[in-house]
């Protein structure tokens, strides 16, 4: 987790303070990244610990990130899901900054590592306002990220891995759509080339 902090920021996708972690460690544990800290200097030993209610599980200096709402409705309405990562990448934040959906319809990468990227409504960052917004979109499964409305984004999977590489292709996606709308009309794929990659992805898992 640590880790994954810090090449976050390195690639630009935090800055500062911003942005969160969480890991499933079990049925009613929950490791989430602390608040205040600067996420570029995280370490293992920052790490809070607390239960799906929110409760901390062992005393500590630490207390766990102001977005801890907003992980808690995640991981309790998805079971599937046992890492979940915020993040303020520029690109992508820019859609939801400018109220548009990410084309799910250019890109093989995001087709098939990230899914449909729904733009949820705002809500209040570090309020229960927020997670009352992201669930219904939690409903069925299906949305492997999100993006929040003049906030930034959220992508979740079955490990920390999975939802770190969905966060960086998630933005290195917008990047290239952001390019190609500079350059010209972005070509879509073929609803052929769609069906494809849809159906190679749920073979997958």
């Amino acid at each position: 987790m640590a880790l994954c902090c810090r090449q976050m920021a390195a690639q630009g996708l935090i800055a500062g303070r911003d942005g969160n972690l969480s890991v499933r460690l079990g049925a009613e544990r929950v490791l989430v990244t602390p608040s205040g800290l600067i996420k570029s200097l995280v370490t293992a030993a920052d790490m809070v610990e607390v239960d799906l209610a929110g409760n901390p599980r062992r005393r500590g200096a630490r207390k766990p990130t102001s977005e801890l709402d907003l992980h808690l409705r995640i991981l309790r309405h998805r079971p599937d899901v046992h890492a979940v990562v915020h993040a303020h990448p520029p690109a992508a934040t820019g859609f939801a900054v400018a109220g548009q959906e990410i084309p799910g319809n250019l890109l093989p990468e995001l087709i098939f590592v990230v899914g449909a990227v729904p733009l949820v409504p705002f809500g209040m960052p570090g309020t229960p306002e927020l997670g009352d917004r992201v669930v219904p979109y939690l409903a069925g499964g299906r949305n492997h990220a999100l993006l929040l409305a003049n906030h930034g984004a959220v992508t979740m999977g079955s490990t920390l891995d999975e939802a770190w590489i969905r966060m960086e292709t998630l933005e290195h996606g917008a990047r290239i759509i952001v390019a190609a709308r500079q350059i010209g009309q972005p070509q879509p794929l073929s609803l052929e080339a769609i069906r494809g990659l849809v159906q190679q992805r749920e073979k997958d898992g």
